[in-house]
């Protein structure tokens, strides 16, 4: 806005010279100006010199927040695309919501998850795998509980005093399911996501374990194979998968431990987690396929275990240090423990299971009700028939 001698108001106040009568008069038009030019100067350089403080500071603090969240080194296996070593996070503290989303998209990226020497404790180990969901609380069949906690399974070979188990004990032959390719939980009805193995105490050589990737598995299965399962359902039953590994110690589970752990269905073909990905969920507890016949039943299931443990599909993880922790997600893996000296040496191994809250979490088992599906329909299988060709002979299974 210009004034009546023509000179153009300004916001910033000017101040006016005081004449020898004591009146007022302004500066100068030119002197006015200068000054103007001057203050306009200043209010834009510290406006610059804040800008670029506060981009520093900004990109500074996300530089920070990036370098303090988990970083991955591909293990290399099934074209670097399956498993990892995780670093740069310390599984001992509780953690940020930042660093437990990029955890989650790291196990959804790569299936499996090595943390070396975590320094985890049972307490610790527990609260650890609370921040992905509410824990299985394990009921130790044919072993007594050892650990501290309820929700961590013993996956070792000691017994409630420490000792070692003894060869050919049921406790010992229980074992020997974990050397088969399996699934953890996938005969629960409401099956697990998460599993985190920690090693308490771990033998000189041997024992690691294996894993298979099973979206990978699945990407590589016949169109017409592909076409068949879809929609079909599975029967896991976990005396089925101790029966292949001990036929004639588990010829026929005693009534209480039928109802201890009782069957259930699952779709064997799935979409993985947070991916468009499909994915097998298939283990050595996979009993049958609901409404077919059991020999076709046998065949496929057999075809399908041979066709995912294919060394292109597998990743095998050492344990090398106590405190050692592996996280695999069950919902697109399988893996199988491998041997060792288990009289030799003592192997204290402790596991969480996070319970699943996906969209498959509870199975198949209220679509059968719901369509009345007769699960026996199509032929019945009986736990204490003769073994099944897929049954292992007694001297493989001691060697596991």
């Amino acid at each position: 806005m210009a004034d009546g001698n023509g000179i153009v108001s300004s916001p910033i106040r000017v101040r006016a010279q005081t004449t020898s009568d004591g009146g007022k008069r302004r500066p100068p038009p030119f002197r006015q100006n200068v000054e103007m030019a001057e203050t306009t100067t200043t209010f834009f350089i510290m406006y610059f010199l804040s800008h670029q403080l506060f981009r520093r500071i900004s990109c500074r603090g996300l530089a920070t927040a990036s370098s303090s969240l988990p970083k991955a080194t591909p293990l290399g296996a099934v074209n670097g695309t399956f498993g990892a070593e995780v670093s740069n996070v310390d599984l001992t503290k509780p953690l940020s919501p930042p660093v437990i989303a990029q955890l989650i998209k790291l196990q959804n990226q790569y299936g499996v998850l090595a943390f070396r020497s975590t320094g985890l404790d049972d307490d610790t180990h527990v609260r650890y795998s609370k921040s992905f969901g509410a824990l299985e609380s394990i009921h130790g069949v044919n072993k007594p509980r050892r650990a501290s906690s309820p929700h961590l399974y013993d996956a070792g070979n000691l017994d409630a005093e420490g000792n070692i188990i003894p060869k050919h004990s049921r406790a010992w032959w229980h074992s020997k399911g974990n050397g088969l390719w399996h699934t953890d939980s996938s005969f629960n009805q409401h099956r697990s996501c998460y599993s985190a193995l920690r090693a308490v105490e771990i033998p000189p050589s041997g024992g690691a374990t294996l894993y298979a990737d099973m979206r990978a598995a699945y990407d590589d299965l016949p169109a017409d194979v592909k076409q068949d399962l879809e929609g079909k359902i599975g029967e896991h039953w976990i005396w089925h998968s101790r029966k292949l590994a001990a036929p004639e110690e588990f010829d026929k589970p005693t009534d209480q431990e039928k109802i201890t752990i009782p069957p259930a269905y699952h779709t064997i073909v799935q979409t993985a987690p947070d991916t468009s990905r499909k994915t097998l969920y298939i283990a050595s507890h996979l009993r049958r396929i609901i409404g077919m016949p059991d020999k076709e039943s046998t065949q496929l299931i057999r075809y399908l275990l041979n066709h995912a443990q294919q060394p292109k599909y597998q990743l095998k993880v050492q344990w090398k240090n106590i405190g050692d922790l592996v996280q695999w997600d069950n919902r697109c893996t399988m893996h199988r423990a491998t041997a060792y000296e288990d009289q030799a040496n003592r192997r204290d191994m402790r596991r969480t299971t996070v319970y699943d809250n996906g969209p498959y979490a509870f199975g198949a088992k209220l679509r059968l009700d719901a369509e009345d599906v007769d699960v026996l329909a199509g032929g019945t299988v009986d736990i204490a028939a003769q073994p099944t060709p897929e049954t292992q002979a007694r001297e493989e299974v001691e060697a596991l």
